[in-house]
């Protein structure tokens, strides 16, 4: 591992060093956790956002010439 520098507000910081997670871990174990899961959600985001873009204004071609060969039944 490597040591780092950051800022974090006073108020955020105070925050953060009553919760009982902090106090049993450590400021460093906490923020590993939350950088990786601010990471994995961005990757997830990311995805999402590749599949947005890939079918955009695009059909399924499996599924042409299909729509006039069935009807949903009424009830």
């Amino acid at each position: 591992m490597r040591a780092i520098q950051i800022t974090v507000d006073e108020q955020l910081l105070a925050a953060l060093d009553k919760d009982d997670e902090v106090r049993r871990e450590g400021r460093s174990a906490v923020f590993r956790r939350a950088v990786s899961a601010y990471l994995k959600t961005r990757r997830r985001a990311g995805i999402a956002e590749a599949y947005k873009k890939g079918y955009a204004g695009k059909g399924a071609p499996e599924l042409e010439g299909w729509a006039g060969e069935s009807t949903w039944p009424s009830y």
